[in-house]
């Protein structure tokens, strides 16, 4: 439902406006440039630049564009709500309609000044009902979402500006409905200030969904360890408040908090991640020497998808060169947020953190002499309790993902792992008094979860904070799933991978 809509939604837009654009004596094939059409309405209707220029704000500009197009509407003498609600939420069959029905007379601008209610209060009444239509379109049905680190590439770019479908897995009913509209959980230009209140709470509901999700989807959904941040420059997600707490402060959490500024979240405002989803509820997940498998068999491996490998040289160096122009490897920083993805780590030695095809072309190289996939040491992952199970990023499990319904029996080995789902994201008081266990104030050694939960990781293996690291995500975190590109960006358009699918 959700892909059908942003189809037609593409493809219908574009078509209503060649028709209106005709009407309107500019040349209809305009309206198929993107961009290009608003700057045209914006002269049309005698709407400042400076408004075309807010519509390229990601996530905001949504509603500008929706503001600037119900304002176009108007110079054909559409002025009721109801034609501001279908220019809204159904352009793709209202503005078809205008375009090209007999009975529709472009009017322009002196339609609006002739109009009972003056021209301002026109331009302020359609401001407010964009911006009303448009946190409606965000909330159920869909986001944009720009790919703001290379955790996903090469299959999701820094800078591709995607549509994230609400609709597939059920949109949820806002847990947090009172906040600056059409930003996430800061309010702009600021990293502190938080853009919400927790006044009004409401509980987690989700509408029914149309396509659950898959394995192997590409899904955005709120960081689940994001719930509670130093809300500090430099920390966030990007060094969580949990990690500190463990690798800093050893556990005390008193002294971490006289030391820092603390910030929790409610989980709907948690910082949004995007990553695939390697198993669902029930399945049991490992990682072998850098394989994925789950129940036992190897898992599906994007062909984009980048891994990490070391490179043995005879002493003669790279040409950068012939990396960046023939190979399409980086060799240096290119934007935010990103990293070369070659790296000199010794006198012969490379790291490649680069596709299957790509280090299948590395290896022919005159000066390569020997090519082996890097694996990680053992090192701190979820969930934190055994370092001599010898787990890393790389070698990881068996874990079994919980299903909503499913009952286990805990245990002191692995109270460590469903700990965090009981108490924080399932709402229960969990002690230990040695083998027993008392929830909610009854001992008991059985725990039936409420929740279904997902295993998400980067299809940049090696370069990803994911699953592997702080565990499950829970229903609760699930935003949409990610399924267009509708803009790529870097130095210019990336115009091959402008309504590109993401699979």
């Amino acid at each position: 439902m959700g892909w059908l809509y942003t189809i037609l939604y593409l493809v219908g837009y574009p078509i209503g406006l060649y028709g209106m654009f005709k009407k309107a004596g500019v040349a209809p094939w305009k309206a198929f440039v993107p961009f290009y059409n608003t700057w045209l309405m914006c002269e049309l209707c005698g709407i400042g630049k400076l408004w075309f220029w807010l519509q390229l704000i990601p996530i905001a500009g949504v509603f500008i564009t929706i503001w600037i197009t119900i304002i176009f509407v108007m110079q054909f003498g559409k002025f009721s709500l109801i034609d501001h609600a279908f220019t809204a939420i159904v352009p793709f069959i209202y503005l078809p309609y205008l375009g090209f029905s007999k009975d529709v007379k472009y009017l322009g601008p002196d339609a609006v000044k002739k109009y009972k209610k003056s021209t301002v209060r026109e331009w302020i009444d359609a401001l407010v009902f964009a911006t009303v239509a448009a946190t409606l379109i965000r909330t159920f049905i869909f986001e944009a979402y720009v790919i703001p680190s290379g955790s996903m590439e090469k299959t999701l770019l820094i800078n591709d500006f995607l549509f994230v479908n609400k609709i597939s897995y059920g949109a949820r009913v806002p847990q947090t409905p009172i906040s600056f509209p059409f930003v996430h959980n800061f309010m702009p230009f600021s990293q502190t200030v938080p853009s919400y209140t927790k006044a009004v709470q409401w509980g987690y509901y989700r509408l029914p969904a149309s396509n659950p999700i898959k394995r192997n989807d590409v899904v955005v959904f709120n960081f689940p360890a994001g719930d509670t941040i130093i809300n500090e420059p430099g920390y966030g997600s990007l060094n969580t408040y949990y990690d500190v707490l463990r690798d800093t402060y050893h556990g005390n959490r008193d002294a971490l908090m006289s030391e820092h500024d603390i910030l929790v979240h409610p989980m709907d405002k948690t910082d949004n991640y995007i990553k695939r989803c390697t198993g669902v509820p029930g399945d049991t997940i490992q990682v072998k020497h850098t394989v994925l498998f789950v129940n036992g068999k190897p898992a599906f491996v994007p062909p984009t998808s980048q891994m990490e490998y070391t490179v043995t040289t005879n002493g003669n160096a790279f040409n950068n060169d012939e990396l960046s122009n023939q190979l399409h490897i980086k060799t240096e920083k290119v934007n935010d947020g990103d990293e070369p993805e070659v790296e000199q780590i010794g006198n012969n030695e490379y790291v490649f953190d680069v596709t299957e095809d790509e280090i299948e072309q590395v290896k022919k190289l005159p000066n390569v002499v020997n090519v082996s996939l890097a694996e990680r040491p053992a090192e701190e992952v979820f969930p934190y309790f055994n370092l001599s199970l010898g787990w890393s990023a790389d070698n990881f499990g068996p874990l079994w993902i919980p299903k909503k319904g499913a009952t286990i029996t805990l245990t002191p080995e692995n109270l460590p792992i469903y700990q965090r789902i009981i108490t924080t994201y399932e709402h229960h008081t969990l002690s230990q008094n040695g083998n027993q266990f008392i929830i909610d104030g009854k001992p008991t050694n059985q725990y039936t979860f409420k929740y279904n939960y997902y295993w998400m990781m980067g299809d940049n293996r090696h370069r990803s904070q994911d699953s592997r690291y702080w565990g499950f995500v829970p229903e609760t975190a699930i935003v949409g799933k990610a399924s267009l590109i509708w803009f790529s960006w870097q130095n210019g358009p990336r115009w091959n991978r402008i309504f590109k699918v993401i699979k």
